[in-house]
């Protein structure tokens, strides 16, 4: 096998990894044998070759892997994930972690995974933190939590101990600009492995990749979304204020769609319906829409999103039929009971 100088040369000359030069790379990166330079070389060639969809697909296998398992697998054939790649650096509120709980509320097993905000004031980790998720549960109290509260969160660090020898590395290439591999990789290894997913994408381009990525990774349905704010402007959402380029997989194969609020019969909203703020800001938030006195185009996001959830997951059989019972469990009480009971059970 060569070594991952060569194998950055072979990036350099433009030509793809085959699986067994993913695997080798994989290792390589992880060792703490292997220079930072090296593995900063070899990351950076990659990005600028450009990743196709079978070597992301590769490194999330091989990543996928490396994970802690949390033993999960007797809800993960009914479990959804609701993810952003992060990165859009749009300033927008944590939507996906409020779709969790509105999901949950109507009984879908929901398996998210994610961080604290790398690239935003209030990362997912951050905002569920502080509405009573313990981030350090071991995994028998996380399988508690679904059996007992209906959904989970994977703080990415403790189930990837295969990156602490990779995160200098990934920080010092982020001080120079320079995204990698590892900037996508994080909602293809949620370590529950769930068979659904609403994957939203930092950038428009990528949503092919990222698909054909997930259908390589046999993802049962899921969504790769989207959304354009202006010309060379989006957002790693499904939301009422952009027009969303949409692209389907598994069950959902074929969908190739530009939608708008519109087309559910949702008003188009302004932007800043949807900004978010530091940790403080996205709770209050998060307090205003549950007493119905939210921005209106965030309050439809979250619905939005919410329908989605339950079209994928085969609990409606259009997403126009899940707006109403999205919009009653977030305003009529089921996600502040939610939010109640998962205090209550990480505090026991």
């Amino acid at each position: 096998m060569a070594t991952l100088k060569e194998l950055t040369a072979q990036l350099t000359a433009s030509a793809a990894l085959e699986p067994a030069e993913i695997e080798f790379a994989a290792k390589a990166l992880e060792s703490p044998e292997v220079g930072e330079t090296d593995k900063a070389d070899f990351l950076r060639a990659l990005a600028q070759k450009g990743e196709t969809a079978a070597e992301i697909a590769g490194f999330a296998q091989a990543f996928r892997q490396r994970a802690v398992d949390p033993g999960v697998q007797a809800w993960a054939g009914e479990a959804i994930d609701i993810v952003g790649t992060g990165g859009d650096h749009s300033g927008g509120f944590n939507v996906s972690s409020l779709v969790v709980l509105t999901l949950a509320s109507a009984g879908v097993p929901v398996m998210k995974h994610g961080n604290r905000g790398i690239t935003s004031k209030c990362g997912s980790a951050d905002l569920l933190a502080a509405l009573g998720v313990n981030l350090t549960a071991p995994p028998e109290k996380l399988r508690q939590a679904m059996a007992e509260l209906g959904f989970v969160f994977f703080f990415a660090p403790n189930y990837h101990p295969a990156f602490k020898h990779i995160v200098p590395v990934r920080k010092a290439l982020a001080a120079q600009g320079q995204r990698t591999v590892f900037n996508i990789l994080g909602p293809l290894i949620n370590p529950g492995q769930p068979a659904h997913v609403l994957l939203g994408c930092f950038a428009e381009a990528w949503v092919p990749r990222l698909a054909a990525a997930l259908d390589v990774l046999s993802a049962s349905s899921g969504l790769v979304v989207h959304g354009v704010i202006a010309p060379g402007r989006g957002i790693d959402e499904l939301t009422t204020a952009t027009t969303n380029q949409v692209l389907g997989v598994g069950r959902a194969a074929g969908l190739v769609a530009t939608w708008t609020a519109a087309d559910f019969g949702l008003e188009p909203a302004p932007f800043s319906d949807l900004q978010g703020g530091d940790l403080e800001q996205n709770v209050a938030m998060v307090k205003s829409l549950l007493a119905g006195r939210g921005p209106r185009g965030l309050e439809d996001t979250v619905v939005l999103n919410t329908a989605v959830g339950l079209w994928l997951t085969g609990r409606t059989s259009d997403i126009k039929d899940g707006l109403a019972t999205a919009r009653d469990l977030l305003r009529g009480g089921a996600v502040q009971r939610k939010i109640t009971a998962t205090r209550e059970f990480y505090r026991s």
